[in-house]
């Protein structure tokens, strides 16, 4: 299956509704991102769940400031995107590492959405990961966003990194036996979780 078609598949299966809902997304707004690519496999190891896959760049706003928001309000692409975490049961995210940090654009659209009521991710399940061409596997990141993430109201369940992409990763999925099973762990803890929920 293309990743194209895994993304449509998932999107269709929300209308399944005795299924939890999981929102997957990648923190970068790159065309060819390596974590889109990780994203795609990972819900194909979710079961039992509904998984609506989606590109943060879908739903872009303006650099976030006070003057902005007082003059023209929540812009509707970050108003579809809270609905879209409000109807989540739970998340699953990978974002690359730019300059030991977050990227802008997913600090940008998370900043809009805590302008909204409630804090972002709900006291809901997160599973985190990141993937990179390096040797770390975005370690800066994961460390960085562990820390802030339940001030966000997340329920982080856990971490996952795949260094060395173009090593570990091929044909759509992970081709190392180890990290392929650590990363199916981690699924299993989000998915307990989300039973528990």
């Amino acid at each position: 299956m293309t990743p194209i078609n895994a993304i449509m598949s998932r999107i269709i299966t929300v209308q399944n509704h005795s299924m939890k809902k999981i929102l997957a997304f990648s923190g970068s707004f790159s065309i060819d991102s390596i974590n889109q690519q990780l994203i795609v496999h990972a819900t194909e190891l979710l079961e039992d769940a509904d998984v609506s896959i989606i590109r943060l760049s879908d739903y872009e706003a303006p650099i976030y400031r006070k003057e902005l928001e007082l003059k023209l309000g929540i812009p509707p692409s970050i108003q579809e995107l809270k609905l879209l975490f409000d109807e989540a049961d739970g998340f699953l995210i990978s974002t690359p590492e730019y300059n030991s940090s977050i990227p802008s654009g997913l600090k940008n659209t998370l900043d809009w959405i805590s302008r909204m009521e409630g804090k972002i991710f709900q006291d809901k399940p997160v599973l985190l990961m990141s993937a990179s061409p390096g040797g770390r596997g975005g370690q800066s990141v994961l460390n960085h966003l562990s820390g802030v993430l339940p001030f966000w109201g997340a329920q982080l369940v856990g971490t996952f990194s795949l260094p060395k992409f173009g090593e570990n990763f091929s044909e759509g999925r992970i081709i190392n036996s180890e990290l392929a099973e650590t990363l199916i762990d981690r699924i299993k803890e989000l998915s307990s979780k989300l039973e528990q929920s």
